[in-house]
């Protein structure tokens, strides 16, 4: 990673938004270093006044003191809307749907619907200022996915989607943030766990198998959840008499 790759980033950006006759950018700030490092990118390509973060807490979020602080770093203006009526919504009128089919709300449901409705969120607000949604997931992610479909892997462009999770650090770091936030450990804010302690294998892990092909001890396990994962990567998947083998292709592609 080098300047010269920030700026191609940076550049792509500013032809993108204006190929899209769009008059800015609006994203959600979690307090990561996912949504941090896009909110800066995005600010030296369009300029803080074309770029809004939104802080999206369920009820109480752990890092909504790094969410906001992340914004000031960049120095970008931004919003704070509690979802957690809207979850509660959902979630009460989806549990005597379950109890009919004698099923128990789990945590594919619990986990998942925050991402979408922050999604929704930030939508609702991007068309009615004729502004695009950044997308925020990296290439580690998306590879054996940790990320919620239709949620947080969803958006009108990305510019860290190429990029693994070190990757983007030095990306960060070449951008002059703070070493403590881009280097902090990541964590979904809702199990207690790290996110590496949740996937069974580190980033760099997952790194040197995407960049070099390394097979390390994980390596059954990365493969497993990239595999099943497929259907993340490929949006809504259409009948195809010949799937399977569409698939397998996929697979040699990894």
């Amino acid at each position: 990673m080098n300047k010269n790759e920030i700026e191609k980033i940076k550049n792509w950006i500013r032809e993108y938004v204006k190929s899209a006759g769009s008059k800015g950018v609006i994203l959600g700030m979690s307090g990561g270093k996912d949504s941090l490092v896009t909110a800066k990118l995005c600010v030296e390509a369009l300029g803080a006044e074309n770029v809004i973060g939104v802080i999206m807490p369920n009820g109480e979020m752990k890092d909504n003191t790094i969410a906001k602080h992340s914004c000031d770093i960049v120095g970008i203006r931004y919003y704070e809307i509690n979802i957690n009526e809207l979850y509660k919504n959902v979630i009460d009128n989806t549990i005597p749907i379950l109890k009919k089919e004698d099923k128990p709300l789990n945590t594919v449901t619990t986990f998942n619907v925050p991402p979408r409705l922050r999604m929704l969120t930030l939508y609702s607000i991007a068309g009615s200022l004729n502004y695009l949604v950044a997308n925020t997931s990296n290439l580690s992610e998306g590879m054996v996915g940790y990320t919620t479909k239709w949620g947080d892997n969803v958006g009108d462009f990305s510019a860290l989607a190429n990029f693994t999770k070190e990757e983007v650090c030095e990306i960060g770091i070449l951008l002059g943030l703070p070493r403590e936030l881009v280097y902090k450990t990541p964590d979904d804010g809702l199990s207690g766990q790290s996110d590496e302690d949740k996937l069974g294998f580190s980033y760099k892990e997952l790194g040197e198998y995407i960049r070099e092909g390394k097979k390390g001890e994980k390596f059954a396990q990365i493969s497993r959840m990239h595999k099943i994962s497929q259907h993340k990567r490929t949006g809504v998947v259409k009948y195809n008499s010949d799937l399977k083998n569409y698939f397998d292709e996929e697979e040699k592609n990894v």
